[in-house]
């Protein structure tokens, strides 16, 4: 009879961490907790300005057959961003129409004054807007043809809202954009409005 000796294999050594390795996920830890910490602070100072806006565009519904709601959040007691969306409902042969038959614009705006029921802002905009442009005619005569396009348009405008004390809220702004990446679109977005909404 053979007698085998069983070799256990033996058990991998835990690792230990060193003095400078315990330091560093310290520090490691510590910046985290303190970028965490930071983000909280500033999420909670957000909240603390938490006053929301949602308006519809009384102009373009009116006179353009358009619709464009908007929805505002302010960020501090003079800054806020905020939605506007619009679909344009008026038929391509009208006589005068926007070109834009969808757009969704996120904007940002400051405001120059905060203390009377009407306050002056400037705006930074981006619409990113789809539509069709009229194409020159083949032939004389012929039907007109219209080509479809996608672009997005940086632009700025400027403005007043009046709230008053009930969060009952009316703006009105101007401003221009310009259409950045294809040559099928028109080169100016305009953005006008008279808003009509509350504040809540």
């Amino acid at each position: 009879m053979i007698l085998r000796r069983t070799i256990k294999p033996e058990k991998p050594k835990p690792k230990l961490i060193s003095m400078k390795g315990k330091k560093k996920m310290k520090k490691y830890y510590t910046n985290n907790m303190r970028k965490l910490l930071v983000l909280f602070t500033v999420f909670i100072g957000t909240l603390s300005y938490a006053q929301q806006e949602l308006k519809i565009d009384l102009l373009d519904a009116v006179a353009l057959k358009t619709v464009e709601i908007s929805y505002e959040t302010y960020i501090s007691e003079q800054s806020s961003i905020g939605l506007s969306v619009l679909f344009n409902f008026e038929k391509q042969e009208a006589d005068f129409r926007y070109n834009e038959d969808r757009m969704l614009t996120p904007f940002f705006r400051h405001y120059f004054s905060v203390k009377g029921n009407w306050n002056m802002f400037g705006e930074v905009f981006f619409g990113l807007n789809t539509g069709e442009t009229e194409e020159a005619p083949s032939l004389e005569g012929s039907e007109k043809q219209y080509k479809s396009y996608t672009d997005g348009a940086l632009g700025v405008a400027i403005g007043s809202k009046y709230i008053s004390s009930a969060g009952f809220v009316l703006d009105i702004y101007g401003g221009l954009g310009r259409n950045l990446f294809s040559d099928k679109s028109p080169s100016v977005v305009p953005r006008v409005g008279i808003n009509i909404g509350y504040r809540f």
